[in-house]
């Protein structure tokens, strides 16, 4: 006969534990009315997450005007991923690495529009890359990594946010 504690009769026990489903944004500014549009990207918060659907007629007269998280940190230029990508002398086409970096935004922000570019800047031999979210700063480097080859390093920090490092290998 096997034996069995109290502890997995009592783990299906419910009673007073609330639901504690809210995320800390919500926590510290309260939640967002649904359905929600961000009025400078077109944004649609439904169901608890921004996504890019189109705007039906009964739809936009029920909605509430807002700015989504990702125009504000655009505007505030706020990141949480950081790509530094050191093409140095024998890199030839930055042209190409470009296109690629936006391929890969546009790419992840047709299903999540949270995730956008903040910035690509050139800085000497180096090209400087932010993003809205840490994830997105993952895929930039791992498609780097992928097509050019190199070297990619990551570095999360403790807030949240991710540092990339991406070097291309020879020949690259």
């Amino acid at each position: 006969m096997i034996q069995r504690g109290k502890g997995l009769i009592r783990s299906h026990v419910r009673r007073g534990v609330g639901t504690g489903k809210a995320t800390p944004a919500e926590r510290r500014t309260g939640r967002l009315p649904e359905p929600a549009a961000c009025r400078r990207c077109g944004s649609v918060f439904r169901k608890r997450a921004w996504r890019r659907v189109p705007l039906t007629r009964e739809l936009r007269h029920a909605v509430t005007w807002v700015i989504c998280p990702a125009c504000r940190q655009q505007a505030e230029k706020l990141y949480l991923g950081r790509v530094v990508i050191e093409m140095g002398d024998g890199f030839a086409d930055e042209a190409a690495l470009r296109r690629r970096i936006a391929n890969v935004a546009a790419r992840a922000g047709h299903t999540q529009p949270t995730r956008r570019l903040v910035s690509v800047e050139r800085r000497g031999s180096t090209l400087e890359v932010l993003t809205t979210s840490q994830k997105l700063a993952h895929r930039i480097t791992t498609e780097l990594a992928k097509i050019w080859r190199g070297s990619a390093t990551y570095r999360w920090a403790d807030d949240g946010s991710l540092f990339a490092r991406w070097r291309p290998g020879r020949g690259g």
